[in-house]
């Protein structure tokens, strides 16, 4: 096999091989199993953290904790949008397998959930935050057996306000307010969860999801606000010159929130460190995807672009275990967080799960290589729809190439070395066939694997019963029901 046939089928995320799914850390042997903290933003672009060499924004804490840890410099969102991402995560699998396409969807329970994994080998499983895989409203109370095996639960499905957040705790249906700013109040639970702990010999799996710094971008801290109003920022190359000053608002107020969670994040990571719990934690930081802020004209998510699609992923190894820090340039996706995770609590993974198990590339027993992620709008939706530049599209990122396709046909093709913005586009260049045809096979075979036939938006939500708004969305207010109880690719007729 020549080494691009190699690197091919490295990029199939379900064709894992027996060694890809085996535990590789002497933790399984150890009589106290690591623990896992897993921290995640919404709509936190990778761009925007210091240690990505952003000058303006401020995360002192982080940019601490990514010379700790194992940076995914190539982190992506394969399905840049909340609800797509967090049934990937909870699950290992891609949204075309799960059925999560749109926001506002309820996850199935086909496959076994990284809770349920956890909970089987004997821990504690905690969610503090917003949840959004429910689908039965964004404010409606989650029972129990919805919750994907999480025992510990401050939960609300989704909100953004963020200075007046509601939630539910435990098994009670008595809605609860979150005291001042949310992510303020979620990550002082945490680290209650965290220290009573300290004395349980159960190991625990807790995540974190905090809303911001998803719009609205001015509702952070006023003193942040402050603080980045008196800035001038840095704006991206690829942000038009009209959108100049609404760009610098919205990215200071971005910014707040950004700042306003890195000191979240350092709180976490001093209650971890004074309890001496940083020796036996996993500690993960990141994001669901990104948001355009502006870049090309744009914003939020959905889009095929950098500034949509890669996020932020920082891993820690318990401070015993000595693993080196280092910078990932390996891509990953979404569905490889989960069995990486279990590999190195030394936890079987689940024949359900799609994703690659990276535990031996963190560990350093591996040599990190060129992959091609999948990306993917499988039906555009709101601020994507067609009458605003949406469409249906696969492509897949690898270190230096992004190439997409539409409905049509090729889309997007950039060389991200040598423009990282993204503002050349090489589709159907004759100089650049050669590295088209490549992407395309490698496109192609990643679809084969995942029993992606790229349907219409129409006729996968067709196919799988669900019902849509003119705009593609599925209604989310209270008493706006609406289930996605099977996988699309279960509902082939």
């Amino acid at each position: 096999m020549n080494r691009r046939e190699f690197m091919r089928t490295s990029a199939l995320g379900i064709g894992a091989t027996m060694a890809a799914r085996s535990s590789v850390h002497a933790a399984k042997q150890e009589a106290a199993k690591p623990n896992l903290v897993f921290v995640f933003g919404d709509q936190w672009r990778a761009q925007a953290v210091g240690y990505a060499d952003n000058k303006d924004v401020e995360t002192p804490h982080l940019d601490k904790f990514s010379r700790e840890s194992s940076n995914f410099k190539y982190a992506i969102s394969n399905c840049p949008v909340c609800s797509p991402f967090r049934s990937s995560l909870i699950t290992g699998r891609y949204p075309i397998t799960h059925g999560v396409f749109l926001n506002d969807l309820r996850l199935n329970n086909e496959a076994v959930s990284i809770a349920d994994a956890y909970s089987k080998e004997g821990y504690e499983t905690a969610y503090i935050g917003k949840w959004h895989i429910d689908g039965t409203g964004r404010s409606a109370y989650i029972p129990p057996e919805r919750r994907q095996g999480f025992k510990y639960w401050k939960v609300l499905e989704c909100t953004h306000n963020y200075n007046k957040s509601l939630y539910y705790k435990g098994d009670s249906n008595e809605v609860k307010t979150w005291p001042r700013y949310d992510a303020f109040a979620q990550t002082d639970d945490a680290i209650t969860y965290i220290n009573e702990r300290g004395n349980d010999r159960k190991p625990f799996c807790l995540f974190l999801s905090w809303g911001p710094p998803h719009a609205p971008y001015r509702t952070g801290p006023t003193r942040l606000n402050e603080k980045y109003d008196k800035m001038k920022l840095t704006l991206r190359k690829n942000v038009p010159t009209e959108r100049g000053k609404s760009a610098q608002k919205d990215i200071a107020g971005y910014y707040a929130h950004c700042t306003a969670l890195d000191e979240c994040m350092g709180k976490l990571l001093d209650t971890l460190s004074r309890s001496g719990l940083d020796k036996n934690t996993i500690v993960v930081f990141a994001s669901d995807h990104g948001d355009m802020l502006h870049s090309r004209g744009q914003m939020k998510k959905q889009r095929p672009w950098d500034e949509s699609i890669r996020i932020p992923f920082l891993l820690r190894c318990p401070t015993s275990w000595g693993v080196k820090p280092a910078v990932i340039d390996e891509p990953f996706g979404t569905p490889d967080m989960m069995p990486t995770l279990l590999g190195l609590c030394g936890i079987d993974i689940p024949k359900t799960v799609e994703g690659e198990n990276y535990a031996e590339l963190v560990l350093g027993k591996r040599m990190a290589m060129d992959r091609a992620i999948l990306i993917m709008c499988p039906s555009p939706f709101g601020q994507f729809t067609r009458g605003q530049g949406g469409r249906e599209y696969r492509g897949v990122r690898t270190r230096r190439y992004t190439y997409v396709r539409d409905l049509k046909g090729p889309w997007l093709l950039y060389d991200n070395d040598t423009d990282p913005f993204q503002q050349s586009n090489l589709v159907d260049k004759p100089e650049h066939a050669a590295i088209q045809k490549d992407l395309e096979a490698q496109l192609h075979a990643l679809l084969k694997q995942t029993g992606d036939e790229f349907l219409s938006g129409p006729d996968l939500i067709k196919r799988c019963g669900y019902k849509v708004h003119e705009n593609g969305t599925v209604g989310y207010r209270p008493g706006c029901d609406h289930f996605g109880q099977v996988s699309v690719n279960s509902r082939k007729s």
